[in-house]
């Protein structure tokens, strides 16, 4: 007897709905790199899906950085000669204007609102309170997990200054700001399993540090 092919066809299936199961299941597990950087024109910019910005940005952070580090000028003295430049021309350019019966110059509303100064101030709350949360739990708390994650922090921030100045270090911020990003967004499978090895491998030299710590505080208080 001729076996039935509507029984064969639903047991097993489709090759095509088996074949893109495990393709559909890791792209739902993948970070949307742009929505962690905020999901606006700057996310565009550091994932230099507008080339423009982004390359504007590295032209003018590496021109800034070369004229303050590089050609030896004072960012003050420099600073304060553009904006005496500035004051300059439009004053004589109001006077001419006057004289002239010509338009004054087109500048904006120059004031701050009260909706960017509580914005800015909430920002600056939020941080302020994160750092006063961390000298909490180690002072108080006494959390020896937030101490040696402060004093790496802070012992990797002096040895790096040690062989760059601040003005290097924000260059070096901005170009891996512009770069990293990119590269975690084109290469996110491969960064997060090394990532995931490295991060086991370090919780586990981290757990024999405490425990080392732990199993000699209760030596000293045996004897």
């Amino acid at each position: 007897m001729a076996a039935d092919p509507s029984s064969s066809s639903s047991v097993a299936p489709p090759l095509s709905t088996a074949a893109t199961a495990p393709s559909s299941s890791r792209g739902c597990a993948r970070r949307s790199v742009h929505l962690a950087l905020g999901g606006g024109s700057v996310a565009d910019a550091l994932l230099w899906r507008r080339r423009s910005a982004a390359a504007a940005a590295a032209a003018c952070a590496t021109a800034f950085w070369y004229f303050f580090e590089r050609a030896g000028y004072s960012f003050l003295s420099v600073v304060a000669n553009a904006l005496l430049l500035l004051v300059a021309i439009l004053f004589f350019w109001a006077k001419s204007a006057l004289l002239l019966n010509r338009p004054l110059p087109p500048l904006p509303n120059l004031e701050v609102s009260d909706e960017v100064v509580e914005k800015a101030a909430n920002e600056a709350r939020v941080w302020i309170n994160r750092v006063l949360a961390i000298g909490h739990d180690i002072a108080i708390k006494r959390d020896r997990k937030v101490f040696l994650e402060v004093i790496l922090v802070l012992w990797l921030v002096s040895y790096i200054g040690r062989f760059f100045n601040f003005l290097t270090v924000v260059y070096i911020g901005i170009l891996l700001s512009l770069t990293v990003p990119a590269l975690y967004d084109k290469y996110q499978d491969h960064v997060d399993e090394k990532l995931g090895i490295a991060h086991s491998l370090f919780l586990k030299q981290y757990d024999n540090i405490l425990s080392k710590t732990g199993e000699s505080r209760k030596e000293k208080k045996t004897q």
